[in-house]
């Protein structure tokens, strides 16, 4: 598929393998106009593109201009709930010239192919331009998120009584977190539901340990966890020491008696022992009893995102 651009070709097409090199630099000199904090090295972008479900060949669509990359569009399909996810990025120096919108019309199609019945993108709410392309495409604004975060000292306030015990997930334990947190989040939107094979592959990114997810339990049966991320490797690379809540919860069957500050409170302690000093974490901003917890905690707003869809009818 050839287009013309003020007097420069470029061609839409499907990623291949041999394109690795010159996508991770598209990624990287973005960065260095962008300055965002994203942290992107070659072994990070390899587990992205080998995520369960997603097929690079069929999934990801670039724009390319005389063998250099300029643009990319990706798609995550999750099909169980009917929705394709939406991730563009253009270089800077080659914005607002209608790649975006071929991208994203290639992407549409595929969508469509693999049956999803919607289409969701998610952009900070400060990106003018992205929430501008979006809204021209049909899109609609349908959530707000906030980017939390904490300054972590080893006083975290007063906690829960309670007689249940916590501890780190074991390594053969995949299958537990799946069940739980399939549990907890069942009715929460934008929820796609786990395998125990999408968990495993998340357990083992760079940054993720099964050490790191706190359960907690009631006997033998999981009722809550906490799941922390600490990317060392990231902290190292742009010298911060920065942890993040990846995801927690409590069984709707023990809701309702403190038990989500405790797990909480577990989540952050052992951040603090693993030497963070700021923690983050991403909410729904109409989850009014998340947002009360984490702000009884002392977390604070320091971003927010938009989520926009489009129906595919």
């Amino acid at each position: 598929m050839l287009q013309q651009m003020s007097q420069t070709s470029y061609i839409i097409r499907n990623y291949q393998p041999d394109d690795f090199n010159n996508y991770f630099q598209l990624q990287v000199e973005t960065e260095q106009f962008n300055r965002s904090g994203r942290y992107l090295t070659p072994r990070t972008l390899t587990e992205s593109l080998a995520r369960p479900n997603f097929a690079p060949e069929k999934d990801l669509f670039l724009a390319e201009i005389a063998g250099k990359i300029v643009g990319f569009c990706n798609i995550t399909l999750e099909l169980r709930i009917g929705r394709a996810l939406f991730d563009f990025l253009v270089h800077p120096k080659y914005r607002r010239k209608g790649i975006a919108t071929k991208l994203i019309h290639n992407a549409f199609i595929r969508a469509k192919e693999c049956g999803a019945r919607v289409v969701q993108a998610e952009v900070q709410e400060a990106n003018l331009v992205a929430k501008d392309l979006l809204s021209r495409l049909g899109f609609r604004s349908v959530r707000r998120f906030f980017e939390l975060s904490l300054l972590l000292h080893d006083d975290l306030g007063p906690g829960v009584e309670h007689s249940l015990m916590s501890r780190a997930l074991k390594k053969s334990e995949e299958d537990r977190l799946t069940h739980i947190q399939n549990r907890l989040f069942a009715e929460t939107w934008g929820f796609n539901p786990n395998t125990t094979e999408e968990i495993s592959y998340r357990l083992n990114l760079c940054g993720c340990s099964p050490e790191d997810v706190i359960m907690l339990y009631n006997g033998d049966e999981s009722i809550g966890y906490c799941w922390t991320i600490i990317n060392s490797e990231e902290n190292l690379a742009l010298g911060t020491n920065r942890g993040r809540i990846h995801m927690m919860g409590v069984d709707p069957d023990y809701r309702g008696k403190g038990l989500g500050r405790a797990v909480l409170l577990a989540g952050l302690s052992h951040l603090v022992e693993r030497g963070v000093e700021l923690a983050e974490l991403t909410v729904d901003s109409s989850n009014t009893v998340a947002c009360s917890l984490y702000k009884s905690v002392g977390f604070e707003i320091s971003a927010t995102t938009l989520w926009y869809e489009k129906d595919l009818a």
